[in-house]
Order: C-alpha cells, then sequence, then structure tokens
C-alpha cells in the first residue's frame, strides 16, 4: 500500500474530512433507507427504480471504504478530497438520472458536496469540482433529452443549477480564505501573546521592586521573587489577597475605595518597609490591578552605599593627612600631660586626647568598609571557636568572672572570614556588655539550628531598644551614646552580608534584653527564621 508523508496537512483539515464523509454515509444511508421501506417512486419520481437502488448500494460501499484510507493516510490529502467529491457528483448525478432528472431536485444535494469542498481544500481546485459537477448536470441532461424524451426547456434549470454550483464553490472559497487568514492572524497574535507573557515574566523575576498581579476576584494571579522576598511568602500565588496578606489587602481594599492615593508605605515585618503604588487594569480596577512594592530599605540602601563609598574614597585618600596632624596632636597632649599642671589644664588635655581617639576611631571604620568585600572564608566549628574567643574578650574587656556565658552546641560548622567573624562578635560583644548590668549571666552566647542553618544569639539583660530607634537600628552614623560613631552595627551587618550570613534584631518579648542574631548561610525566600525570643 501507498503510504504518504501527511505531516504537514494540520489536524483539523483530516478532522473535517472526516466529518464530511460521516455526512455522506448518513445522506447515503437516508436515501437507502426511504427508497427501501417506502416507495421511492412517490417519493424520488424514481422512472428507473433498480438503476437507483443499485447506484445507492454501490455509493454506500464507496463512502464506507472512504474511512479506510483516510483513517490510515494512505493517499495525499487532496486526493482522498478528490475522490470523495468526486464520487458525490457520479453517484448523485446517477441518483438524479434514475429519478427523473432535473426535476427530481436530487442535484441540489450536489452544493453540499461543492460547499464543503470550498472550505476543506482553500484552494481553486474547487472550481474544478463545481465545473465537473456542471458538466456532469449537462450530460445527465443531454442524455435524457436523446434517450428519454427529457424537455429541451429543462436546459435552463440545468443552466441555473450549474451555476449555484460555480456561486456556492465560489463563495465557500472565499469564506475558508477569510477563516485561513484570521486562523493564521490568531497563531500569529498567540506566539507574540506568548512571547509577551514571556518576557512579562523575565522582567518580573529580575525586577528588584515586588510586583502581585491580582484578578476582579482579589485573587493573587502572580507574585515575582521580590515581592516574595519581601512578604515572606512564596506560596501565596493563586490564593486570595485577604487570606495570604492581610495588612497589604486592607490598603488595596481603601484604593478600590478611593479612600487612599495609589501611593502609601507600608510596614512590613522584620522593620522593613515597603512603598505601595497600586495600578488597575481598567481604570475603575474591574478586572483586577498591579501591586508594586518599592523596598524602601533596598533604596535607603543604595543612598548609603554611594555616600559611604563617597566618604571611603575621601577617608582613604586623606587617612594620611588626617592621621599625621592627629598623631601630631596625640604626641603634643601626651608630652603636655607629662608636666605637672593644675586640674583644670590636666582635664582640657584629657578632653583633646579623648577626641583624637575618637577621630582616629571614625577613620578607621569608615576605612574597613573598603576592606568589607576582601572576605578569605573557611569553615570551622563555632563550638571550638567560641570558648577562645570568650577567654580574650573576657581578658581585654576585664570582665568579670560569670558575666559572658556560652551554650553552645557541638558540631555548628559555619563558613566565615575568621577575622571578620572575629570583629563582629567582638562589637555585639561589647555592646551588650555596655548596655547591660555587667551580673552573673547578663551576656550569654547562644548556638542553634533552624531549618538546617547556623543561628548565633548575642544577648543581653540591658533594657533593650525602643521601637523607635530599631528601624533605624543598623543606619550608619545613628548612635545614642555619647561617644559612638553610630558605624558599629552597620560595619557588623555588611561584614556578615559579604560573608554570606546575616545580622538582625530580636525582642525579648518574655525577659528584659536584646538580642541580636545571626544566621550563616545565603537568605532564601520564605519564612522568616524562628524567633525564639519574640
Amino acid at each position: 500500500m501507498l503510504h504518504v508523508n501527511n505531516d504537514e496537512i494540520p489536524a483539523d483539515f483530516w478532522r473535517s474530512l472526516n466529518y464530511f464523509n460521516l455526512y455522506r454515509l448518513a445522506l447515503v444511508s437516508f436515501i437507502l433507507f426511504i427508497a427501501i421501506a417506502f416507495q421511492a417512486e412517490r417519493l424520488f419520481g424514481t422512472s428507473k427504480g433498480q438503476l437507483f437502488l443499485l447506484t445507492g448500494w454501490v455509493y454506500a460501499v464507496v463512502v464506507a471504504l472512504s474511512f479506510i484510507p483516510m483513517r490510515m493516510r494512505w493517499f495525499k490529502f487532496s486526493w482522498q478530497l478528490a475522490w470523495q467529491v468526486g464520487s458525490d457528483i457520479v453517484a448523485l448525478t446517477v441518483l438524479s438520472h434514475a429519478s427523473g432528472g432535473i426535476q427530481s431536485s436530487v442535484g441540489l444535494l450536489l452544493m453540499v458536496s461543492m460547499a464543503v469542498a470550498g472550505i476543506i481544500s482553500r484552494g481553486k481546485i474547487t472550481l474544478f469540482f463545481a465545473s465537473l459537477a456542471s458538466i456532469a448536470a449537462l450530460l445527465e441532461h443531454a442524455f435524457a433529452v436523446l434517450y428519454d424524451d427529457a424537455p429541451v426547456t429543462q436546459y435552463v434549470q440545468v443552466g441555473l443549477l450549474c451555476v449555484s454550483y460555480f456561486a456556492v464553490a465560489g463563495l465557500a472559497h472565499k469564506l475558508a480564505q477569510y477563516a485561513l487568514d484570521n486562523q493564521k492572524l490568531a497563531q500569529r497574535r498567540g506566539r507574540d501573546l506568548i512571547g509577551m507573557a514571556e518576557a512579562n515574566r523575565l522582567v518580573m523575576r529580575d525586577m528588584q521592586d515586588g510586583v502581585l498581579v491580582v484578578d476582579e476576584h482579589d485573587r493573587i494571579v502572580q507574585m515575582n521573587p521580590s515581592a516574595a522576598r519581601l512578604l515572606y511568602n512564596t506560596e501565596a500565588a493563586d490564593s486570595m489577597l485577604s487570606e495570604s496578606f492581610p495588612l497589604l489587602y486592607q490598603q488595596y481594599a481603601q484604593w478600590k475605595h478611593n479612600t487612599i492615593n495609589a501611593r502609601v508605605t507600608l510596614q512590613l515585618d522584620g522593620g522593613l518597609q515597603a512603598r505601595l503604588r497600586f495600578v488597575g487594569v481598567e481604570r475603575d480596577a474591574a478586572q483586577g490591578a498591579v501591586i508594586f512594592l518599592e523596598d524602601m530599605q533596598h533604596a535607603q540602601a543604595e543612598a548609603q552605599q554611594i555616600k559611604l563609598a563617597a566618604l571611603g574614597r575621601l577617608t582613604a585618600n586623606l587617612a594620611h593627612e588626617v592621621r599625621n596632624p592627629l598623631s601630631a596632636i596625640s604626641y603634643a597632649t601626651e608630652l603636655l600631660q607629662e608636666e605637672s599642671g593644675n586640674t583644670r589644664q590636666v582635664r582640657l588635655l584629657q578632653l583633646i586626647r579623648d577626641n583624637t581617639q575618637r577621630i582616629n576611631r571614625i577613620v578607621e571604620d569608615v576605612m574597613q568598609l573598603n576592606r568589607r568585600d576582601r572576605a578569605q572564608l573557611e569553615t570551622f566549628d563555632l563550638a571550638v571557636f567560641l570558648p577562645v574567643f570568650v577567654d580574650e574578650f573576657n581578658q581585654a574587656e576585664r570582665v568579670g568572672s560569670g558575666v559572658l556565658q556560652l551554650h553552645a552546641e557541638t558540631c555548628s560548622m559555619v563558613t566565615f572570614d575568621r577575622g571578620h567573624f572575629r570583629q563582629v562578635l567582638w562589637n555585639l560583644c561589647r555592646n551588650a556588655l555596655h548596655y547591660g548590668r555587667q551580673l552573673p549571666g547578663s551576656l550569654t552566647l547562644t548556638t542553634g539550628q533552624d531549618r538546617g542553618r547556623v543561628m548565633l544569639d548575642v544577648l543581653d539583660d540591658g533594657s533593650g531598644i525602643s521601637v523607635a530607634h530599631q528601624s533605624r537600628l543598623f543606619e550608619p552614623f545613628f548612635t545614642t551614646a555619647e561617644q559612638g560613631t553610630g558605624l558599629g552595627l552597620y560595619i557588623a551587618r555588611e561584614l556578615c552580608e559579604a560573608n554570606g550570613a546575616w545580622l538582625e534584631y530580636h525582642d525579648r518579648l518574655s525577659e528584659p534584653g536584646a538580642c541580636f542574631r545571626i544566621t550563616f548561610g545565603e537568605r532564601r525566600l520564605g519564612k522568616r527564621p524562628v524567633n525564639e525570643h519574640g
């Protein structure tokens, strides 16, 4: 059997041909049923009953056999269409002749075949089928005039029937071309929409701002990673906005009712702030809205980075010029202090020396910002590192016995630059010692794990940090101490981030004091680590 590659033919073409053949089968079955169950002569005006029945049965067999090559794809699509339409022309023409010619109106059934051929073929071959049908109708009537004494005047009716064949075929061809053009346009628009959707997905994924798309029922349709990071929820897609983010939903509902502006600020967990911007899909947000969340911390951090980078470059350039005068002033002050003087002079000299040291510490702290990216990572065990650090800190800071206590789990492996970690931990412990009561157990170092990440808490029993100051706690140059530089916590956080960790402040709700937590490992999207202290 001849097999032809029909993969290039769309599936809907074969489906249409199959439906056409089913119609032909139903038509011939109906004709045979009427001819057998009733008197065909009275229904169809049959003058040649035997020829009518024989042609009907042959036509039915041909239609039934046409399913086989169509299902098996044995021949080309155009050949099978031509075979079906050609068999219709022959069979219906013979049935029309057996029924008395043009007056039986059986030839009108060929219009359906012409229409289907025009729709399925979608080419000029439709006119060829109309020509064949017209030739067959003319030959049938000519045969009837010559041998059956048919009226010559009926040529006019035959001619009108032929014109109808061409009209139906041409109209079906035009409609098919119009449908094909619309289909190509729809496919092109579909590809464009897919491309635009992919571009939107990539843009949303790489945007620094959070983006949430909600539909008209306030259901979250889409959410980018930045929004998941800000809201600490990666599983909110396809959920109700009111259930996943109640605070955000309140702002959104007020915006929908025109009670607030399109730009508001939302306070998030962990001291974060996000500036909200609502954009309706339509003017009245009837089809949903797009919610933008601008990370205020990110914007502030960028501004601070620019300021500190400029300050770092300035400090690096002027460090030599600044330190030389400071060294001279400090040395001269020490010489003057060695000389005997009155109490007022000694106090002023000590004031000069303290301020020169404070200026020198500021210069050193700012210069360390330029070295924060030079981390030499190594893996070590906190259970081994922390006892050595506690001994060094107690000796250097002259801490009383039992004030600093250590609760470290075994095998707490972390990856960090040892020098950076020592500086961060020293800074946190010095602050805790300064603000604590300096009693036994006032300062505690505790290690633990959460979701596979190692955590280190630095706890004190001081008065804690007020809510008003918590949002500015890690800002550079922010301090509540008279002699502080305001760079300690900021540098500690920068060094943690440079080593793939993060530093956060937590209130101790059950006990007085503060808790600074270092969580080791890259920050991931999702829920925040569990806070054991509130």
